[in-house]
C-alpha cells in the first residue's frame, strides 16, 4: 500500500482498543477509536475514513445495527469483530453488509492481514480521473447491467447505480469474468479474500444470496448466479466487454 490508511476501531474494551490502536499504527495506518455506536458516527462525521473495524458486541446499539445504519448510508467496509464460534453472528453480520469478520480472542496479525485485504480489493484500481469512463475492457455488460471494474460500480439496465459491499463486488467480478464456469466455495474464498474456507465457512453464500437480492428478478430463481448442486456457483449470463 503506498498511502496511509485512516481506520476506525469501535469496542467498548478500552484494552483492546489501546491494543489495536498501537498495534495498528506500528504498521503504517492511522487509527482512531470509539467506544460504542455514538462515538463511532461522530467521528465518521468528522474525518474521512478508509475501513472500520467494528465489535458486534456494544453497549447500547450492537454492531450488527450499527453496520445496518452505516451500510444505508456509506460503502466504507466494515470488518467485525465477533464472539469465537458464533457462528450466527457472522452470518448476520455478512447479511447486513460487512466485508469479513474474525472470531474473539484473535491474533492481531490476522486482522492485519484481513484489513490489508480488504483494502486491496476495495483500492485495488486507480480512481478514474476527471476525463471519466474505464479503459477498454474494464467494464463487463450482461443483460444490460454494467459492471465498470475501473470505477468498481454496478449499474442496472436503467442506468441507476447497485450499491454493493467490496466482498459483493468482487464476487461478482470474480464470476462475471468466468462466464459458464463452476467455481466453489473454497476457490471464490480464495480468488476474492486470499484464504481457505474454514469448516461451516459459509460467508460466501451469505454474500451471494445478498448479491441476488439485489440483481436478480427472482432471487429464489436465480438467472445470472446459478447454484450447481455439489460443485458451487456458475456466472449463466452471456458477458461482453466494454
Amino acid at each position: 500500500m503506498d498511502r496511509t490508511f485512516h481506520l476506525l476501531v469501535v469496542d467498548d474494551d478500552p484494552g483492546i482498543r489501546d491494543l489495536l490502536s498501537r498495534f495498528l499504527k506500528k504498521h503504517d495506518f492511522r487509527v482512531d477509536t470509539a467506544a460504542d455506536g455514538r462515538q463511532m458516527f461522530e467521528r465518521l462525521a468528522d474525518g474521512r475514513y478508509d475501513l472500520v473495524v467494528l465489535d458486534l458486541m456494544l453497549p447500547g446499539e450492537d454492531g450488527l445495527s450499527l453496520c445496518r445504519r452505516l451500510r444505508s448510508r456509506s460503502d466504507l467496509p466494515v470488518v467485525m469483530l465477533t464472539a469465537m464460534g458464533e457462528e450466527i453472528d457472522r452470518i448476520v453480520g455478512l447479511e447486513v453488509g460487512a466485508d469479513d469478520y474474525i472470531g474473539k480472542p484473535f491474533n492481531p496479525r490476522e486482522l492485519l492481514a484481513r484489513i490489508r485485504a480488504v483494502l486491496r480489493r476495495v483500492g485495488s484500481t486507480p480512481e478514474v480521473g476527471a476525463s471519466g469512463g474505464g479503459a477498454t475492457g474494464d467494464v463487463l455488460v450482461f443483460s444490460g447491467w454494467r459492471l465498470d471494474l475501473h470505477r468498481r460500480e454496478l449499474r442496472a439496465p436503467d442506468g441507476v447505480l447497485v450499491a454493493l459491499t467490496a466482498g459483493e463486488f468482487d464476487l461478482l467480478a470474480v464470476l462475471a469474468e468466468r462466464p459458464g464456469r463452476v467455481l466453489t466455495r473454497d476457490q471464490l474464498l480464495d480468488m476474492t479474500r486470499g484464504r481457505e474456507a474454514q469448516p461451516f465457512d459459509r460467508s460466501v453464500d451469505v454474500q451471494l444470496s445478498r448479491l441476488r437480492r439485489k440483481i436478480e428478478l427472482d432471487p429464489k430463481n436465480p438467472e445470472f448466479i446459478k447454484t450447481v448442486r455439489g460443485g458451487g456457483y456458475l456466472f449463466a449470463a452471456k458477458v461482453e466487454r466494454g
